[in-house]
C-alpha cells in the first residue's frame, strides 16, 4: 500500500495515501489521494476501500464502453477502434498490440478519416507509394524520410487484417487490401556468424553480470531472446531446456507470455552450455545471499538483474549490438544472429530439415526452408557430388572412364 506520514513543524503527524487509479499508463497517469489520518491503520483501511471504489468504477465505466448495443464502425478510424479493442479483449501479446497501434500511426488522418465503404485498393496503393516516398520521419530532425518496403508491407498487413475482420462482422463486403498493390521486399539473407567469431564475442561479453552465458546458451540452442530471459531454472530438466514462455517489453512493462507459435517445446542442451550454467548458478546464488528476503526468488529466473527481476530484453539487444560494433563483426550483426547461426550451422553440418525446424521453434518446415534457403542450397551441391560418388561406386571404372 501508498501510505505515507507528513510531520509538520508543529510536531502534528498526519497520515496520507496515494495510488495510481485503474487504468493508469506511464503516458497517462491518474493520481488518487488522500490526507488527513490520524494514524497509520485509518489510512491504509481508507485506501483500500477507495481502491475497490475505484475499481468498480473502472469495471462501469468500461463495461459501458463496450455495450453490444454502442454504435457500430462507420469510418476507417472507427474500425481500427474497434479492431484494436477486439485484440485487447483477446489478450493477444501487449508486444504485439503497442506495435499495431505504431504502425497505424503512420497512416494519413484523411484515408484514417474516410467512410468505411468509400475506401477502395487505389486510395491504399496510393497511400503505400506514400509512404515508400515519405511515410518515416527522422528521430532527430522529425524530417520526412522514406518508409522501407518491409515496414509498408507491415502495415498493408494491418490494414488487412482490420478490413478481414470487418468482412467478419458484415461491415464491408470485400477487403480493399487484397486489390491494392502493396510493396514486396526483397528477401535478405539472414547473417550468420562463424564458429571462431562466436567464440570471441563469448569471450569479448560485457554488459550484465551475466551477459557470456546468456549469449553461449542462445546460441547452443538457437532459442529465441525472449524465450532464454523467461527461462527459469526449473525449465532445465534432464539436460534438456523446456521452452513454454517468453518475455517482452512494452513501453509501459515487462511481461512474460507464450511463445511466438504458442506451443512448448523442449531443447537438447548442449554439453558446453550446461557446463557454463554451472559457475553462473554459484554467481547468482551469491547474488541471492546477498539480497537476501528482497531477492526475486518467485521469480526462479536463469538470467536475471543481480536481485533476481528480469533483464529487459531490449537493453540485452542494444548491449549485444555494441558489444558486435566494437568487436568489428558483419555490419547487420544482432542478437538474433546467434540464432541464425544455430540453424545455419546445424544445417551446413548436415542436420535434417524436420529436425532444425522444430529445434527453433517454427510454425513448420517451410518456414525453415524459406529461411535458410541459402543453407539448403549448399547441402544441393554437396548432394551432387555425393550422387557422382555413389554412381562411380555402383559402376565402376566404365562411368569414370566416361566422365573424363
Amino acid at each position: 500500500m501508498s501510505v505515507f506520514k507528513r510531520k509538520y513543524a508543529s510536531g502534528k503527524t498526519v497520515w496520507r495515501y496515494m495510488f495510481s487509479g485503474p487504468g493508469s499508463t506511464m503516458e497517462d497517469r491518474r493520481l488518487i489521494a488522500e490526507s488527513g489520518f490520524a494514524n497509520k491503520r485509518e489510512a491504509a483501511d481508507a485506501e483500500a476501500d477507495r481502491r475497490t471504489k475505484e475499481l468498480q468504477k473502472h469495471a462501469l465505466a468500461k463495461a459501458g464502453a463496450i455495450n453490444v448495443a454502442a454504435a457500430l464502425p462507420t469510418t476507417f478510424a472507427m474500425l481500427l477502434q474497434e479492431f484494436f479493442r477486439q485484440h485487447a479483449e483477446e489478450k493477444l501479446a501487449p508486444k504485439t498490440i503497442e506495435r499495431y497501434r505504431e504502425l497505424a500511426a503512420y497512416l494519413a488522418p484523411e484515408l484514417v478519416a474516410m467512410p468505411l465503404g468509400e475506401v477502395t485498393p487505389l486510395h491504399l496503393s496510393r497511400e503505400w507509394n506514400r509512404l515508400l516516398k515519405s511515410g518515416g520521419h527522422h528521430r532527430k530532425t522529425k524530417l520526412a524520410r522514406p518508409l522501407s518496403a518491409k515496414s509498408v508491407r507491415h502495415v498493408a498487413g494491418l490494414v488487412s487484417s482490420a478490413f478481414a475482420r470487418a468482412q467478419r462482422w458484415g461491415l464491408v463486403t470485400i477487403n480493399p487490401v487484397t486489390h491494392s498493390e502493396p510493396p514486396v521486399p526483397k528477401k535478405h539473407r539472414g547473417l550468420a556468424l562463424s564458429p571462431a567469431q562466436q567464440a570471441l564475442v563469448f569471450a569479448s561479453a560485457t554488459g550484465p553480470w551475466c551477459m557470456a552465458t546468456f549469449l553461449e546458451f542462445a546460441a547452443a540452442t538457437g532459442a529465441r531472446r525472449g524465450e532464454v530471459l523467461a527461462l527459469r531454472w526449473s525449465d532445465i530438466q534432464d539436460g534438456r531446456a523446456i521452452i513454454t514462455r517468453s518475455l517482452g517489453q512494452t513501453r509501459q512493462a515487462l511481461a512474460f507470455k507464450g511463445t511466438k507459435t504458442e506451443k512448448p517445446r523442449d531443447v537438447k542442451v548442449p554439453a558446453s552450455a550446461l557446463a557454463a550454467l554451472e559457475p553462473h548458478h554459484r554467481r547468482q546464488n551469491e547474488f541471492r545471499a546477498k539480497f537476501g528476503p528482497s531477492y526475486r526468488e518467485d521469480l526462479d529466473l536463469i538470467f536475471a538483474n543481480p536481485d533476481g527481476t528480469p533483464l529487459r530484453p531490449n537493453s540485452v539487444s542494444s548491449a549485444v549490438s555494441l558489444l558486435f560494433q566494437r568487436l568489428g563483426l558483419p555490419k547487420g550483426a544482432s542478437l538474433h544472429s546467434l540464432r541464425h547461426s544455430h540453424g545455419s550451422h546445424l544445417l551446413a553440418d548436415g542436420v535434417s530439415l524436420p529436425v532444425v525446424s522444430e529445434r527453433l521453434g517454427h510454425s513448420s518446415v517451410r518456414t525453415t526452408a524459406d529461411v535458410y534457403a541459402h543453407a539448403i542450397r549448399g547441402q544441393d551441391d554437396e548432394a551432387a557430388l555425393r550422387w557422382d560418388e555413389f554412381q562411380r561406386r555402383g559402376t565402376g571404372d566404365r562411368l569414370q572412364r566416361k566422365l573424363q
